[in-house]
């Protein structure tokens, strides 16, 4: 697995159900998969609209769930060749992405929500994730 690769990954709607500013549940399989990211040396970084204390509660919710991420709102190393305010990823993983995997809303109020099952398996087949053994 290479160690160069880099995936931004927002928030709400993607990692957690839409309830901004409240934290929502995790999104199915979102945890499994971000914790695979971490496993095969993929770095992480929280991509997100939230500020202040909103943000620290999302950071938080990475450290109660054992997911380590690499930064926030940016890519340390890009500094050293670009001065653009966009931080590089290889992979964007965004409900708000045009072709990202989502799930319907689960009821007539609430927002559709990143697939981390189709997403895991589009990881696995990019080679972001190693495959899982049986």
């Amino acid at each position: 697995m290479s160690k160069n690769k880099v995936v931004c990954v927002d928030f709400d709607g993607t990692c957690v159900m839409h309830e901004y500013p409240k934290i929502g549940a995790d999104v199915p399989n979102a945890v499994n998969v971000l914790k695979r990211l971490n496993e095969n040396q993929v770095k992480i970084i929280l991509w997100t609209i939230r500020s202040g204390e909103y943000l620290q509660k999302s950071m938080n919710w990475f450290v109660e769930r054992g997911i380590e991420i690499w930064a926030v709102n940016k890519n340390p190393q890009q500094r050293f060749w670009s001065q653009s305010p966009k931080a590089y990823a290889s992979v964007y993983i965004d409900d708000a992405a045009l072709g990202c995997p989502l799930k319907p809303p689960l009821d007539d109020v609430s927002r559709p929500f990143a697939d981390w099952f189709e997403i895991e398996r589009r990881l696995e087949e990019t080679g972001y994730l190693l495959p899982r053994t049986l």
